[in-house]
């Protein structure tokens, strides 16, 4: 009998103390990510590049992640934001203000008022937060055949006044319509052109290189402006907004998730426009993935390990 409760006992401490383990390894697992983070992009080049790099030091920190390419525009990545179906995407302050806040242009575009409205406007309205600024400015900008504006003088968007009536530009998919796009230039610089084509960015382009337009709305940071002869024109009246590139991401994301809120801020102020113009020109020109260049870059930072 007493050999039989003493088998009781060990069996009963065994099972507590399988319990004990049982339980701490639960709380170990569970400071570690449970659900995958997807990555949104818009539709260019240097929206993947980024995207892998946020997905990168997501990563190194143990989170399992998903980089969704071409996913869409700005309202369909913000939605998505939103809704949860993704966790983060880079942003751009101008864009943000302008088209997601719908905030009206300020007489004189001051890039720091512009992003704090956008920070303070997209937290109290949809709970989104930025994680971290990126360090460049990505804006758009009207570009014209470089041998076309040296022989015409062509310098400004001022410039183009006395040709814009024959003139057919370029755009992305939102360029065109949104308030901050060409009807802005209208409004500012009191011309429009003839007519606009809408297409992806790489068409766009293309169809420059084969004559179908005469000028597009082009992004300040793409080497396709040199490597296609273009000459990216002053903007002499500040009609576009600052464009300071973000990384957002939902506050409940932030608040539950410390430790990837703590690998993004390594992206805050770490890239110039220099930068971003080279790594841009590394997938247009060299044909490399965006997830390799991410990769290269963030080693060469030492801020990953592999």
């Amino acid at each position: 009998m007493k050999f039989r409760f003493i088998i009781v006992l060990l069996l009963a401490a065994s099972l507590f103390f399988s319990g004990c383990a049982e339980n701490n390894q639960n709380r170990e697992n569970n400071t570690q990510p449970a659900e995958k983070v997807v990555i949104g992009t818009k539709l260019f080049q240097e929206s993947y590049i980024t995207a892998h790099m946020v997905s990168l030091l997501l990563e190194e920190q143990g989170y399992d992640t998903e980089v969704k390419e071409n996913l869409g525009g700005t309202l369909v990545n913000y939605e998505a934001l939103k809704k949860g179906d993704i966790q983060s995407y880079i942003e751009y302050t101008g864009t943000i203000y302008s088209q997601i806040l719908k905030k009206p242009p300020l007489e004189e575009w001051d890039p720091e008022v512009v992003y704090e409205e956008s920070e303070k406007g997209m937290l109290e309205s949809d709970g989104v937060v930025i994680a971290s600024s990126l360090g460049f400015e990505d804006a758009y900008a009207i570009a014209v055949d470089r041998e076309w504006a040296e022989n015409q003088g062509i310098n400004t968007i001022s410039d183009l006044e006395p040709y814009a009536s024959e003139m057919s530009v370029g755009t992305d998919p939102e360029f065109a319509t949104r308030e901050d796009g060409l009807p802005q230039l209208a409004r500012v610089y009191g011309f429009s052109f003839k007519n606009y084509n809408s297409m992806a960015p790489g068409i766009m382009y293309e169809a420059m290189e084969n004559n179908e337009v005469d000028a597009i709305s082009a992004y300040t940071t793409d080497t396709r402006n040199d490597l296609y002869g273009l000459k990216v024109l002053e903007d002499d009246k500040h009609a576009l907004p600052p464009y300071d590139a973000v990384v957002l991401v939902t506050e409940s994301f932030a608040e539950d998730n410390p430790e990837a809120m703590e690998a993004l801020s390594q992206l805050n102020g770490r890239i110039d426009q220099d930068t971003m113009r080279r790594l841009n020109g590394e997938y247009d020109i060299e044909g490399r993935s965006a997830k390799d260049i991410a990769r290269d870059y963030l080693i060469e930072e030492g801020l990953i390990s592999s």
